[in-house]
């Protein structure tokens, strides 16, 4: 889904509720990031507007900006990093006509390789996750009703469509938002999830063979054009959280957050007393940990969502964690590290 972030819906920041607070780091570009990936505490992979690529290989001190060539027009919503030589970005354009494509770097982000590109009328890249150095998954918005899924097996070398037939029908106005790369997640050796939105409701898809059978959940928050599941994480013993909103009510609440104890399969609208405003993106922050951010700030969990502590800094798109620290990264290059207790 086209979403067209205003810059000028930034909230300012509550009161700090406690003293964790994000290091601001410098990347070297201004473009808007809306991919990230942590691959450890030292490597960290973050990619945006204008095939703009950013990583660091010593802990964010220093940040190499770089951008793809012939990847000019696209916003890269997603990015995946094995280490330090190898990643994948997953861009696609916001603007006439339609393309998406996948590349891949085994030198450091020296050189990149085309491995897909798709120009059909209506295929709009949401995101893309890997669950080893083989298996990675991407996905658009519905093309004639469905979802395109594209897996591969061999590293990205191929990507191959799921047959439409095996994926879950939309509903009328449903699809995912590129808002932060986390509308979709990967766990274990083969399980996948993904939030949708735009319809009259919010549903979660979830594959448990790496996106060969899908099932379609129901949540009880409502959706709109502009409305529904922006970012998802699965923590430990089945505990999930869901986020998002109205991009076009950046600072209303209603329905930014939800919660499952059952690995996606129910969910409830969860109190947000301290995840304010629209939420784009969260991460599995460890053990019943989770980081959740938005344009008008971030929060921190430590049970699973039942509380929340905001966090001292400004607004992001997207959020990693790996081991005891989680990355943010947002618009005019933003990038911060916040240390876990």
């Amino acid at each position: 889904m086209r979403l067209r972030l205003l810059l000028c819906w930034l909230l300012a920041p509550g009161p700090a509720l406690a003293a964790q607070q994000w290091t601001a780091l410098e990347s070297n570009t201004r473009a808007e990031f809306r991919g990230l990936h942590a691959v450890n505490h030292r490597v960290v992979w973050a990619a945006g507007k204008g095939g703009v690529v950013s990583h660091t290989t010593d802990g964010g001190a220093r940040w190499q900006a770089d951008s793809i060539p012939g990847a000019e027009g696209l916003f890269l919503i997603a990015v995946h990093g094995r280490d330090a030589q190898r990643a994948w970005v997953a861009g696609t354009a916001f603007a006439a006509p339609s393309l998406a494509r996948i590349y891949y770097t085994g030198d450091g982000g020296k050189s990149w390789t085309l491995q897909y590109e798709n120009a059909t009328k209506g295929v709009f890249f949401d995101g893309m996750a890997f669950w080893d150095a083989r298996h990675g998954i991407a996905f658009s918005d519905p093309i004639e009703g469905r979802l395109l899924v594209v897996t591969t097996e061999d590293g990205g070398a191929h990507w191959n469509p799921v047959p439409p037939d095996r994926v879950p029908a939309m509903l009328p106005g449903e699809a995912a938002f590129a808002a932060s790369g986390t509308a979709i997640v990967v766990r274990g050796k083969s399980e996948v999830w993904i939030g949708t939105g735009g319809a009259n409701r919010a549903r979660v898809l979830h594959s448990a063979d790496r996106g060969k059978h899908w099932a379609a959940f129901d949540t009880p928050a409502s959706a709109s054009a502009a409305k529904g599941i922006f970012g998802i994480a699965m923590g430990r013993r089945g505990r999930a959280v869901a986020v998002g909103g109205d991009y076009q009510q950046a600072s209303a609440s209603a329905e930014n957050l939800l919660l499952s104890d059952d690995g996606g399969r129910h969910w409830r609208i969860a109190p947000n007393a301290g995840v304010v405003g629209v939420q784009y993106g969260v991460a599995d922050a460890g053990g019943t940990g989770f980081v959740t951010v938005g344009p008008g700030g971030s929060a921190l969990t430590r049970d699973a969502g039942t509380s929340w502590t905001r966090l001292e800094g400004p607004g992001y798109n997207t959020v990693n964690c790996a081991k005891q620290s989680c990355w943010a990264a947002g618009t005019e290059g933003r990038i911060g590290r916040l240390t876990l207790p």
